[in-house]
């Protein structure tokens, strides 16, 4: 016995079509919206967006069955190359090649039998949908909340985009494979910092959201108060700044890591011996996202930049390395490197035997001799090592040596 699907499909279609069943409305049933992330009309539906859509589907289903009044709308992201390049590739122009894509897409949704709400689809390329993007984004920019600046950025030259840091995979453009850059371009930014208080605030709503995916946001959010303190370089009239959130521990800064990208690096390692090994490095990290660069579980890498800088509260010689875990969007693009109270410089210490210096006394333990610590300590204690700030508590010293 065969299963006649087209006959039975089509009509099951057809009757969820006209008595609008996956229709929202107004009740008083508690309510659940469910969301996936839009496809990219620049071609035809594939695996990977029914894979996804049907776990979406299942779950709003599943909500609908247990008596919620689901939302689970569709549209279509369709600004951005992904169209340009399709509409180029097939000699059209984006916005003939757009719609016709989306008219594909939209067929192919509904042959799946998706619970959508088709009443509320949206298409990004419409002006009554980007209409109320510029709005928003104009009264950013009224506000000073908009802003431009040149950066770094993860460059595809095949699709000739830029790239998320989620979408660089081993180095390569998740779409289309192709070697991923690190290219400068001004461009324009979001102050959301200036609401990082209340998104920060807000993550203790999210209970049932893995711990691992709320402690990226937090890491994206970026709160960090520290203060700049300037180190000279050895061999030039110029200083480096250095963003910290823990000055007081500045008398144990034995090195200084600059991110690859940084614009003094070129110009500190040319001519230097160490500059053939320093720029195969910076080409290497160059192919690595930063969730790659900062992630807990990688070994963090670095070479000797045979230049030097000055502890500016020591006037110790302090050497400048470049290493894959600095990033030119954090802070300076620069650390004061301090292994004895940072577990990450600790490693990288180890790892390339570096100096190390303790300076805040953790309560309780007589250890004095870095060489006897098997990890950072990065809690409170009293200063040690310190000059004119020796015994007070680290926390009384970074007021003093930031004021």
């Amino acid at each position: 016995m065969s299963y006649p699907f087209q006959a039975i499909e089509k009509k099951w279609q057809h009757y969820w079509q006209e008595r609008k069943v996956f229709e929202a409305t107004a009740t008083d049933k508690p309510k659940f919206y469910c969301l996936e992330m839009f496809p990219y009309p620049s071609g035809k539906i594939h695996m990977g967006h029914v894979r996804n859509y049907t776990i979406a589907d299942v779950c709003s289903r599943y909500k609908w069955m247990q008596g919620f009044e689901v939302l689970h709308p569709m549209g279509f992201d369709a600004f951005g190359q992904p169209a340009e390049n399709a509409a180029i590739k097939n000699k059209t122009k984006p916005d003939t090649w757009t719609r016709k894509c989306i008219e594909w897409m939209r067929a192919e949704l509904k042959k799946m039998g998706f619970s959508y709400d088709w009443s509320r689809e949206i298409s990004t390329c419409d002006s009554s949908y980007y209409r109320w993007n510029q709005w928003i984004f104009l009264k950013m920019l009224e506000r000073g909340l908009a802003y431009k600046k040149a950066s770094l950025v993860n460059w595809c030259p095949a699709c000739a985009t830029t790239l998320a840091n989620e979408e660089v995979i081993d180095g390569g453009c998740w779409r289309c494979k192709s070697k991923v850059a690190q290219k400068e371009l001004e461009q324009w930014y979001l102050k959301i910092t200036a609401y990082k208080e209340r998104l920060l605030d807000d993550l203790d709503q999210l209970a049932l959201w893995p711990e691992r995916v709320i402690a990226m946001q937090r890491n994206w959010i970026g709160k960090s108060e520290g203060v700049k303190i300037y180190f000279l370089l050895k061999e030039r009239n110029e200083r480096i700044p250095v963003f910290t959130t823990r000055a007081d521990t500045i008398f144990g800064a034995t090195y200084i890591v600059l991110a690859p990208e940084h614009p003094l690096v070129k110009g500190i390692i040319k001519g230097k011996p160490q500059e053939k090994v320093a720029l195969r490095f910076i080409d290497k990290v160059a192919k690595e996202s930063n969730a790659v660069r900062t992630a807990a579980d990688v070994k963090k890498e670095g070479v000797f930049t045979g230049s030097f800088a000055i502890n500016p509260v020591n006037n110790e010689e302090v050497p400048i390395w470049i290493a894959d875990y600095v990033l030119m969007e954090y802070g300076t693009g620069a650390i004061m490197a301090v292994p004895t109270h940072d577990q990450r410089d600790f490693l990288f210490a180890k790892a390339h035997n570096l100096p190390m210096r303790i300076v805040i006394q953790q309560p309780g333990s007589g250890i004095r001799n870095p060489q006897e610590l098997t990890e950072a300590y990065e809690g409170d204690g009293t200063q040690i090592n310190s000059g004119h700030f020796d015994g007070l508590t680290n926390q009384e010293a970074k007021k003093k040596i930031a004021a």
